[in-house]
């Protein structure tokens, strides 16, 4: 195929997952009031499972009682004339977006295989539901453990009694849509780790060199996203800690079965 003939492809992948997309967003106007009142605004409840899986755990490792929540002490707000339409209207196509995720990376396999060896090509289903599953793991883990913490904080934290908390829709459903992405997205990390070492831009030695400076960047990164205390950000970095050993272990694996093929 020509450089403009993959242009082509390129432009009609675009349009298909787009498609995906906008159909799934619509689908989900269907179940909107559920989408907003139980899913989106749930940690902003003291009843959220989060907290009370985290209440219930601290009462049975005899920690303090303060790790409750019963309240939280803050409001959200709308202070725009278009500020819940555009919300409502975003917040489904996210939702579109993480519904139609493996059908967009279908698009995507799709449109890179012929530049794969026919065995490669036929991990097609491997590929999907493994990166689906990241993908998805990601997500519950920004919604179930980044969301309530980071909210937890800032509802919690003052700089004096005079100030009250009153949040902007827009700031809480970026915060929402930011730890959901970011979560997701980074899950990826062992995939994108995959085909970085294949392309050889990446190695087992290069990914153990640096490894005590992306611990760094994760401690701080969950430092920043949960509050300051040992035990949240703890919760935070493992899962992370362990993503990024994943993928040192895939980078591994192909990296040695590299060189073993060019040793054939």
């Amino acid at each position: 195929m020509s450089f403009l003939d993959h242009l082509e492809e390129l432009r009609w992948l675009l349009v298909r997952s787009t498609t995906a997309i906008i159909i799934m967003a619509f689908l989900t106007y269907f179940i909107s009031d559920y989408l907003f009142d139980v899913i989106i605004f749930g940690p902003t409840r003291p009843t959220f499972f989060t907290y009370q899986f985290f209440c219930e755990l601290s009462h049975k490792l005899g920690f303090a009682e303060n790790i409750c929540i019963t309240e939280m002490p803050f409001i959200i707000q709308n202070t725009q004339m278009e500020g819940q339409v555009n919300v409502f209207v975003w917040m489904c196509i996210l939702a579109g977006f993480i519904l139609s995720f493996p059908y967009i990376l279908w698009e995507i396999w799709k449109f890179i295989s012929p530049a794969l060896y026919e065995k490669e090509r036929k991990n097609a289903k491997v590929f999907i539901f493994v990166s689906s599953l990241l993908f998805f793991l990601g997500v519950t883990f920004g919604y179930f453990v980044v969301i309530p913490m980071s909210v937890n904080f800032v509802a919690t934290f003052t700089v004096s009694d005079i100030v009250k908390n009153q949040f902007t829709l827009e700031s809480y459903m970026g915060m929402v849509k930011t730890s959901i992405l970011a979560g997701g997205l980074f899950f990826e990390l062992p995939i994108v780790i995959y085909f970085l070492t294949k392309l050889g831009l990446v190695t087992p030695r290069f990914l153990r060199k640096y490894w005590k400076y992306a611990v760094i960047i994760i401690l701080i990164v969950a430092a920043i996203v949960t509050p300051p205390d040992v035990v949240s950000q703890t919760i935070v970095a493992i899962p992370m800690l362990l993503i990024y050993e994943l993928s040192i272990f895939i980078s591994v694996l192909v990296y040695k079965k590299q060189n073993k093929e060019l040793n054939v």
